[in-house]
This record gives structure tokens, C-alpha cells and sequence, in this order.
């Protein structure tokens, strides 16, 4: 999943920014709620993370606003004070859950799952399937016709993102987007030579290929082409 983990408190920020990127998720962080609530309202998150006091604008603000301009990504929400009214207060605001400090990452983790699974969005006991390549989400491997494809972090989230969207022509702008942290700077044409890399494994061997270069646009994954 791509996670807004938004925590002012910097000790709080890497330990939860660190601990959901080992997890396997894309995680960018922000630091205030005036921030978060503006790269929140991008649309391009599966769950944020959101503590209850930030500067600029505090935890129940931003929500009420982000379900104000109909935005249904669901929020964590994180508080080191969470009495029943507060809870309530939360949930009444739009939250999906409240979570009090100090927690278990494990717990935490659990919570996400939930909240993500509740909204369609959790990613785990899944497939995807293009002719005869099948991804298997919940364990992160690639098979084509019998044979297991290894998978490099980064080229299992661009096989992912092409596989939602097969048929169908994805830009280097929304592989960046799936693939990499929302604060990374790309440089010497970084996603075409993880597409190269991915092509190389998905097809080198099999008469077919199935990755495809759509010349000034990107790139589509395609068993009928």
C-alpha cells in the first residue's frame, strides 16, 4: 500500500516511517497538518496515519476537512491522549480507527489491514492475472507458465501498477508515483531501466512477449497485442 503517515514529532515520524517501509508499503511522511492535508487531498494513498496534534492544522481538522471534499481514504488516527470522548470524537470526525501511544507496531499493522480491507483497498489473499502471468500479492512473487519469477522491490510494484491497469497505456509519471516515495528526486531514466530489468525477467524466454514500450507515452502490459 502507498501510507501518509503524518506525525510532528520527528522521533515518532522515523520510527513509524521506518517500520511501515520494512513492512513493504510506500511511505511518505509529512510533518504538519497543513501539509499533510494538501498531499492527502492528491488521491493517491490506500490509508493515512495521523496523529491528533500537528502544527498548523491538528488531526481532527484535517479529517473533517479531507471527508469534507469527499476524499474516503481511510485515517489511522494516533493520540497519546484517547479517552472514550476523545475516540468517539475521532470517529464522529471521519476517522476509521484510533489507535492511543505508545502502541505495538504489530497492533498498528493489524489496524492498517483492517481499515484497508474494510475500504477494498488492502492488497493481501490477492492475485492479478495477465495471460499466463499470474502475481500473487499477498506473497510478493510472479509466476508465468510454471515458472516463479524473483522479484526486486521496486519491480514488483511497477509489474503491479501495469498489471491494474493492463490493456491500458501507464506513463513513467504514475510508475514513479506506485514505485517510489512521493520525496524521491528521479534522475538517468530510473524507471526505464527498472522496466527494462522487469521485461528481461517477464518475458525473456516465452514466445510472446507481454511488457510493451508505447512509444512517447509509457509502457502497457498486454496479452493481446
Amino acid at each position: 500500500m502507498r501510507i501518509l503517515a503524518i506525525e510532528d514529532d520527528e522521533r515518532s515520524s522515523t520510527y513509524l516511517v521506518r517500520g511501515l517501509r520494512e513492512s513493504g508499503h510506500i511511505v511518505d511522511p509529512a510533518m504538519d497538518g497543513t501539509t499533510g492535508l494538501a498531499m492527502a487531498l492528491e488521491g493517491i494513498y490506500d490509508c493515512l496515519v495521523v496523529d491528533r496534534r500537528l502544527p498548523g492544522l491538528d488531526g481532527l481538522s484535517l479529517v473533517r476537512q479531507l471527508r469534507q471534499a469527499g476524499n474516503t481514504t481511510p485515517v489511522l488516527m494516533l493520540s497519546a491522549h484517547a479517552s472514550t470522548d476523545q475516540r468517539v470524537e475521532g470517529l464522529k470526525a471521519g476517522c476509521d480507527d484510533y489507535l492511543p501511544k505508545p502502541y505495538a507496531f504489530v497492533e498498528l499493522m493489524a489496524r492498517i489491514e483492517a481499515i484497508a480491507r474494510g475500504h477494498g483497498r488492502t492488497e493481501l489473499g490477492r492475485v492479478l492475472k495477465v495471460g499466463e502471468l499470474v502475481l500473487h500479492l499477498d506473497g510478493r512473487t510472479a509466476v508465468r507458465s510454471g515458472k516463479t519469477i524473483t522479484l526486486q522491490h521496486r519491480e514488483f510494484l511497477i509489474l503491479q501498477k501495469l498489471m491494474r491497469q493492463a490493456d491500458q497505456v501507464v506513463t513513467r509519471s504514475m510508475l514513479l508515483e506506485s514505485a517510489w516515495d512521493y520525496e524521491f528526486d528521479p534522475h538517468d531514466n530510473v524507471v526505464d531501466k527498472h522496466v527494462h530489468r522487469l521485461r528481461r525477467k517477464v518475458d525473456q524466454g516465452f514466445p510472446t512477449p507481454l511488457i510493451h514500450t508505447i512509444q512517447g507515452a509509457g509502457y502497457m502490459i498486454s496479452a493481446n497485442r
